[in-house]
């Protein structure tokens, strides 16, 4: 099971350019970007107790939305970008959420391993978008999940 450190924690205020605020039992990240009138909260649980055990999680917090990945598997941060990618497996389903320094976000939820790594061409638009964003993750992902084939 993938736990954040303080040292995962320091990786992503680097990359999205805040301090995060440790609460408790998670750390806190408010994206604030003024320019676009557009306001992020990223709440990182290492240790969330999910009935008779923990997980790792995520919760964003906009205006408008409320989004949570629940047993996020790990994460991508890339400074070039000013963006992180969580992301979490479920068999050969990824779901991704990724945060801008900019205070945006966008999700992928459920999307098919084989895109992550297929022809792009080949692909609608739409289809493309979800594999491009998450290929990122494709090295990070669990080779046992790759053999377990669709759920």
């Amino acid at each position: 099971m993938f736990k954040f450190t303080p040292e995962d924690v320091a990786t992503i205020e680097k990359v999205l350019g805040v301090q995060a605020i440790h609460r408790a039992d998670h750390y806190r990240l408010v994206l604030d970007n003024e320019k676009e009138k557009r306001k992020l909260a990223l709440e990182i649980y290492p240790e969330a107790a999910s009935g008779d055990h923990t997980m790792s999680m995520i919760s964003i917090y906009t205006a408008n939305t409320h989004i949570q990945l629940h047993n996020c598997s790990g994460y991508v941060s890339s400074e070039s970008l000013g963006e992180v990618v969580f992301f979490s497996e479920n068999g050969n389903r990824v779901t991704g959420v990724i945060v801008e320094k900019g205070a945006g976000c966008s999700v992928y939820a459920n999307v098919n391993r084989e895109v992550l790594s297929g022809d792009f061409s080949q692909m609608a638009p739409e289809i493309m978008m979800s594999g491009i964003a998450l290929s990122v993750t494709e090295h990070l992902l669990s080779a046992e999940d790759e053999a377990e084939g669709d759920q």
